[in-house]
């Protein structure tokens, strides 16, 4: 399966992100891969020397497993850039993009893309009045994996309006995006990149034991089952794999991304709004494009493997850097 002749990989994950431990489960399940395919592997868990630590490695390739900031926001993309090192997944503009909820609007809806209403909020603004009708939901503007998400109900445990020493993501961050509540299932595609282009790998539909789908259900097995594929109706699968894959294209995703929805099932296909798109995917036991590989016939070796090829191929195509985003 691997490239002739073997690249060397750095594997570059942890760093100091919410989702560190995360990352260390994917990077480690990478490296794994990468040198059942044949290919010699560094493993580097991110530290402030990681410039120094990469020059000193002088990899073909970084597979980057990092999830979160700075990892996933363009600044490791942009240090990797100037050093003139390939890497997995996308560039610095789609990553700056990406990772930011209103920008992903701002990018996505204008390309026929539904995605919820809302706007940004001061956290301060929440101790005076609620921003929008009950219930609505808050999240952090630029983090990964539901984490910090918020769902706001008349039967939340938090105030009317929210006290001020509630828990809640208002005492972690300044700012907040309020989008609308969207009743109805949690459904996920993901995308990959091959030699013959972008392509949706299918849908699962994530059913949790209570609450909603956030970073305890995501990682913590038992939590949540995935039905994969979903079971749900042809029109909103092929809309789903349709968003997704058109997402990929619009933000300028490279290597693999995922596309998460609410559906409102009551409502057919104007029910379905797209929430965000995932530029660095998790590579865990329990991570979701691995599993829908698999379904499409893709085992986890060959994910690896397609994910490094594309970083080489988009290196070689702009001449050094990650130039080719489409955003």
């Amino acid at each position: 399966m691997t490239s002739k002749p073997p690249l060397h990989v750095v594997v570059l994950m942890g760093g100091w992100a919410n989702e560190r431990e995360v990352s260390l489960m994917s990077g480690a399940g990478v490296a794994d891969a990468l040198e059942m395919n044949g290919h010699r592997v560094t493993s580097i868990d991110m530290g402030r020397d990681v410039a120094q630590r990469l020059a000193e490695a002088k990899p073909d390739v970084v597979f980057n497993a990092l999830h979160g900031v700075p990892g996933e926001d363009g600044s490791v993309q942009g240090m990797l850039d100037l050093m003139g090192i390939a890497y997995t997944h996308s560039g610095l503009a789609t990553s700056v993009i990406a990772i930011d909820k209103q920008l992903t609007k701002q990018a996505l809806v204008p390309n026929g893309i539904p995605m919820p209403g809302g706007r940004i909020v001061r956290s301060e603004e929440l101790f005076e009045r609620d921003p929008l009708p009950r219930p609505y939901v808050l999240k952090p503007v630029n983090e990964g994996s539901s984490v910090g998400v918020a769902i706001i109900t008349d039967d939340s445990n938090v105030g009317n309006p929210i006290a001020r020493d509630a828990a809640g993501p208002w005492q972690q961050f300044g700012e907040l995006l309020a989008e609308p509540f969207i009743k109805g299932r949690e459904l996920t595609a993901a995308v990959i990149d091959s030699a013959n282009g972008p392509r949706a790998l299918g849908v699962t539909e994530l059913i949790i034991d209570q609450g909603f789908y956030d970073y305890e259900h995501k990682y913590t097995e038992g939590r949540t089952q995935h039905v994969c594929p979903a079971q749900i109706p042809p029109e909103i699968t092929a809309l789903c794999e349709e968003y997704a894959l058109k997402a990929h294209v619009v933000l300028g995703c490279h290597g693999t991304s995922r596309t998460d929805f609410r559906w409102d099932d009551e409502a057919g296909e104007a029910g379905l709004f797209v929430l965000e798109t995932n530029t660095q995917p998790g590579m865990t036991p329990l991570s979701l494009v691995p599993e829908q590989a698999r379904h499409a016939g893709i085992g986890y070796a060959e994910l690896v493997e397609l994910i490094v090829m594309e970083a080489i191929r988009v290196h070689k195509f702009d001449g050094g850097a990650h130039g080719s985003d489409q955003a």
